[in-house]
């Protein structure tokens, strides 16, 4: 099992099709395998089949992947439902994501886009611009940052 999965993996950004199918026929042959689901799921992903790959990600974080392998599969099931349009269950996916992983901004990224979707564009604003002061290297934003959080908690305010 294992040769055949790397097999696949090795595959994946030379000929994805190829993969694909490689790890559909490992899913079909270890159903219950976490990893294997959830590489299933990344294929589907790259092959832009967000409707195939979302019970996947769905099976492999349930059957308990890793913290590494799981932050991934969490990622790729709140981007596909939100490439879908299953906006409010992306939500859900990185809400729950942000809990598991606190210092992994990406779920914070991925829902402020979400939150943007929802047409709830002031809290995406007001999220981005957090990650934004927390993650830069700009010297120039880390000068301003005390400024930009006061405007993050308030967009609209005025004088």
């Amino acid at each position: 099992m294992k040769e055949r999965l790397q097999a696949a993996l090795d595959l994946r950004y030379k000929n994805n099709e190829k993969s694909n199918e490689m790890l559909v026929e490992l899913v079909k042959k270890f159903p219950t395998d976490s990893v294997i689901n959830y590489q299933c799921a990344w294929s589907f992903d790259l092959l832009s089949n967000e409707v195939a790959a979302i019970p996947l990600y769905e099976k492999a974080i349930m059957l308990g992947l890793k913290a590494d392998a799981l932050a991934d599969a969490l990622i790729g099931l709140g981007s596909s439902y939100r490439s879908i349009g299953k906006y409010d269950k992306a939500l859900l996916t990185f809400e729950t994501a942000i809990e598991k992983f606190p210092t992994n901004l990406v779920f914070q990224t991925f829902k402020s886009m979400t939150l943007y979707n929802l047409n709830d564009s002031k809290q995406a604003v007001e999220e981005l611009l957090k990650i934004l002061v927390k993650s830069t290297n700009d010297e120039h934003i880390k000068k301003y940052s005390k400024a930009l959080l006061n405007y993050a908690a308030d967009l609209n305010k005025i004088g």
